[in-house]
């Protein structure tokens, strides 16, 4: 138990947790739409079973990332893919639900939440696989603390984080920045750039911590402005629209 001294458990787990819940706004929202067309006795069951389920789909796809990523190259794919997300956190495209049917079966509402989360949880999965990457053996743990308490706020509390979002937008910067912050130490943890028995040829980084922070730095930098530079670019486009 040891390890819950450890303040890079805790902070780990506190990135999962803030990952989850800003990535995990549509979740919410998949679940009131697959479950809107149910008895409001059923309706209860449907978000409890339909979100147990999704948890523990979550869980197994993380796990089977976190294996992933010890092949070489495949952090460097999934830090781009997290810089990807970060920006689109802090400049977002339009997208809708109108997708997602609801109905007044159970078992179909649950079926409707686990497949939509599992096509929706792309990002979530490697964001927090890098997150909990350097958590050895307590990795595990560290997912499924982090899913059980964010889960929750995101489902019941999804009103209030939102609100707290439009009010507080630089919560929302601060968490693509995060999203960057994870990508910039995986890409140069990625075994072909890091381990000099893996793939001599390649050239290979230091792997001291002020390299890692640098470059976690650096991810976060540059998620903000490529962010920034988009927003930009959208806004008068959208105030042409409204005027």
């Amino acid at each position: 138990m040891d390890f819950l001294t450890s303040p890079q458990f805790w902070v780990a787990l506190g990135q999962i947790i803030i990952i989850d819940i800003l990535l995990g706004g549509d979740n919410a929202v998949v679940i009131a739409l697959a479950c809107r067309k149910l008895p409001p006795a059923q309706r209860t069951k449907g978000i409890i079973w339909g979100t147990a389920g999704a948890i523990v789909l979550r869980v197994v796809l993380i796990m089977f990332a976190m294996t992933l990523l010890n092949v070489p190259f495949l952090k460097l794919v999934g830090a781009l893919l997290l810089v990807w997300i970060g920006v689109k956190l802090i400049a977002p495209d339009e997208d809708g639900h109108g997708d997602i049917q609801g109905s007044d079966k159970l078992l179909a509402a649950i079926k409707t939440i686990i497949v939509a989360d599992l096509v929706m949880s792309v990002d979530n999965v490697i964001a927090i696989a890098g997150a909990a990457q350097n958590a050895g053996e307590h990795s595990t743990l560290l997912v499924v603390m982090g899913l059980l308490i964010s889960i929750p706020i995101i489902v019941w509390g999804s009103q209030l984080v939102i609100k707290l979002m439009a009010r507080f937008p630089i919560i929302i910067t601060l968490g693509g920045m995060l999203l960057g912050w994870i990508a910039g130490g995986m890409l140069v943890s990625d075994p072909a750039l890091a381990d000099p028995a893996n793939m001599a040829w390649m050239p290979k980084l230091s792997q001291s911590a002020t390299f890692h922070y640098a470059a976690a730095v650096a991810g976060a930098l540059l998620v903000l402005a490529i962010g920034k530079v988009l927003a930009s670019r959208h806004k008068p486009a959208d105030e042409e629209a409204s005027a």
